[in-house]
């Protein structure tokens, strides 16, 4: 696997009108590696970062439906890097988790309050064997998450200019905070008047979660006002991995009507959340971007709870 190469920009397509807006949708779940997604971009990043520093291990933190831990044990397995992943104890299996196990990762159950010493007695151990690892924070969590959807804008941005059109606003699944801390800032450096970026939180809450992202922000940057933030808490139906009927019947819709699959853990409670949010706020009459953050496994996970 070469990752100096550049990846394709990943399609927008349009899907309908709601309440008068025009939905369209990027499909970044169609990032060509590891079924994709947000994780997958933030990935590239730190791999390349691991060759540059010749690193021979690679440490990381996620649940067991996490898509970040997959993607990195399968990077970790394409370029022959020792993987171990963090996780906390009594996580239910779930395709992802078997897809790690499948490319060779090695998974260290933990108490959930105990993750942090575990990861230094990890990488600590690595170490005194003689290794080189390198620590990736949950989610892709950093500067190097954050840059990866700064990038992303100039994507969005060429595909405005094809189309003629401009989105007045940007939606997603906001978890650790840096996909869309990373939208923010690239939309800020591209225009005096920069697109409204909404996350729909999948688990945390207000005030924390928004707190998140500006720190994001202003790491990244150098600056960030609290503002420029717009942060939703009201859809997370219970907290991660938790949805409701509302979340499973969006799935279907969007499935059958478009053939685009969604996630209850991420992107569907997200695009059920935005449907809401739009219609609660009275938005009409504007162009809406969905950035399909991935997470195609976890939808067949969907598929064996609801059948």
């Amino acid at each position: 696997m070469r990752l100096s190469e550049p990846f394709p920009a990943t399609p927008i397509q349009r899907l309908d009108d709601f309440l008068g807006n025009q939905i369209y949708i990027k499909r970044d779940d169609l990032f060509p590696l590891s079924f994709g997604g947000n994780k997958a971009r933030k990935a590239v990043l730190f791999f390349q970062e691991i060759e540059r520093q010749n690193s021979d291990a690679v440490v990381t933190y996620g649940s067991a439906a996490s898509n970040h831990c997959r993607v990195v044990a399968n990077l970790a397995a394409a370029l022959q890097c020792r993987c171990l992943i963090i996780s906390p104890e009594g996580a239910n299996d779930s395709f992802n988790r078997q897809l790690c196990a499948e490319f060779g990762a090695e998974l260290i159950a933990c108490p959930l309050d105990h993750v942090s010493a575990t990861i230094d007695q990890t990488m600590a151990f690595l170490r005194a064997e003689g290794s080189r690892p390198f620590f990736i924070p949950g989610g892709g969590h950093g500067n190097l998450g954050t840059r990866a959807y700064d990038l992303v804008c100039d994507e969005i941005a060429g595909e405005e200019r094809r189309r003629g059109l401009r989105f007045d606003y940007i939606f997603l699944a906001s978890g650790t905070g840096t996909t869309q801390a990373g939208l923010i800032c690239g939309s800020q450096r591209l225009g005096e008047n920069p697109r409204r970026v909404v996350g729909i939180s999948i688990a945390r809450q207000l005030p924390r979660g928004a707190q998140v992202i500006l720190e994001s922000v202003r790491e990244y940057r150098g600056e960030g006002a609290p503002e420029d933030i717009v942060f939703v808490d009201r859809y997370i139906e219970g907290g991660y991995g938790q949805f409701d009927d509302a979340i499973s019947k969006t799935i279907r819709d969007v499935m059958r009507r478009h053939g685009v699959p969604l996630d209850p853990t991420y992107t569907g409670k997200a695009f059920c959340g935005m449907r809401r949010f739009l219609q609660e706020s009275r938005v009409n009459d504007k162009n809406v971007l969905f950035i399909h953050t991935g997470g195609t496994p976890i939808f067949f996970d969907w598929l064996e709870k609801t059948r």
